[in-house]
């Protein structure tokens, strides 16, 4: 009878792709923006071996000013429907800038934005807090990975685990955010905490954890012997799985790949969809338009620069190499009998130079 049940839903969910498929490609047609992030900054208070930014301690130079991007945000919300864009502000580290709520006030109060943020969290304190709140802060996604020693390894910050779960308690406190997350990148040396890590978010009180396997991009290509197998990948998958039906908290899995039937839309809400450029885009630090900032920082993938350019107008007739369904597609994919839902996976974890997927997920758990 499970045989039979199993087969049932593959049945059903190859019915639904095929339905995604053709949704796929009107949205593409249409390319409606949903996602902005603002990378407010590079700069960071920590040094993580993961980070697909490369970010740390130092000052970059060009970033845009305060008025700069308020500027950027108020011509947006001039030429586009601002209520249904959410701003995702990221960093490096978003708490560093020091003008982060009096901008994104200004985006809420004034121009009608949704907005959330992903932080390390060290800097979430009391008073962070209360300007967040009055920011109007929605969601928040904040960073674990791993138990304390792990985890202050990772980030190369020593005490910031205790820091971190500290600050989140008072957030919690707080009673204001929308969504309170944690993202939880693993890697080789936390794989085997998925269990007390567990038992430490159903004690924080959180809406969701994120579970994201690390992705071979940025500061991880200089550590890759942190980077999973798919047996690893796998045991997140299947721990998911697993608890996915306490109500206590949500679990889901990042956005990296297609999982194959088995998987997809049971570890996350929606089937694997790479909407870079074609629902997301970003502003980066120094004002490029470009899409979401995981994406390697190759020249011809900047569309433009909110100084100089009209981001409705570079919106709605540049990024074309992303709104090609084409744009991932080697001899590779080609003959994988899921290419049409697939479409060459994640785009901030293909290879340009050897025009092949990296990180093939779909592959890694089925070669076991």
């Amino acid at each position: 009878m499970k045989s039979y049940i199993s087969k049932l839903k593959k049945i059903y969910k190859l019915g639904e792709l095929t339905l995604i498929k053709n949704y796929k490609e009107q949205k593409i047609e249409k390319h409606t923006l949903y996602d902005l992030f603002w990378e407010c900054t590079l700069t960071c208070n920590a040094k993580c071996k993961h980070c697909g930014s490369n970010a740390e301690k130092k000052k970059y130079n060009g970033e845009l000013t305060t008025e700069e991007i308020k500027s950027a945000f108020k011509q947006i919300a001039n030429d586009m429907d601002a209520s249904k864009i959410l701003i995702n502000v990221t960093g490096g580290e978003p708490l560093v800038r020091q003008d982060l709520c009096e901008v994104m006030e200004y985006a809420t109060n004034e121009l009608g934005f949704h907005w959330g943020m992903t932080t390390n969290g060290i800097l979430l304190n009391d008073e962070n807090i209360q300007k967040l709140r009055k920011a109007n802060m929605e969601t928040i996604s904040i960073s674990i990975n791993g138990l304390k020693k792990t985890h202050d390894a990772f980030i190369g910050i020593k005490g910031s685990y205790n820091i971190v779960i500290n600050n989140i308690k008072n957030l919690k406190k707080a009673g204001y955010v929308k969504h309170l997350q944690v993202t939880t990148v693993f890697h080789k040396d936390n794989i085997n905490q998925l269990n007390d890590l567990y038992n430490v978010m159903l004690n924080l009180g959180l809406d969701s954890w994120r579970l994201v396997s690390i992705d071979p991009i940025g500061r991880a290509n200089e550590n890759n012997g942190l980077l999973l197998n798919g047996k690893e990948i796998k045991q997140i998958l299947d721990f998911i799985m697993l608890n996915k039906k306490n109500k206590n908290l949500k679990l889901e899995y990042g956005c990296p790949g297609f999982l194959g039937l088995n998987y997809e839309k049971e570890v996350r809400n929606n089937y694997f969809d790479c909407r870079t450029g074609i629902n997301v885009a970003s502003i980066l630090y120094n004002g490029d338009l470009f899409v979401c900032p995981n994406v390697p920082r190759i020249k011809r993938f900047i569309q433009g620069n909110i100084r100089t350019d009209n981001f409705k107008e570079i919106w709605d007739n540049k990024y074309k190499e992303f709104r090609n369904k084409n744009r991932t597609r080697c001899d590779e994919c080609s003959k994988c009998k899921y290419w049409d839902y697939c479409l060459g996976g994640a785009f901030h974890t293909w290879n340009f130079n050897d025009n092949k997927q990296n990180k093939c997920t779909y592959n890694m758990i089925n070669e076991i």
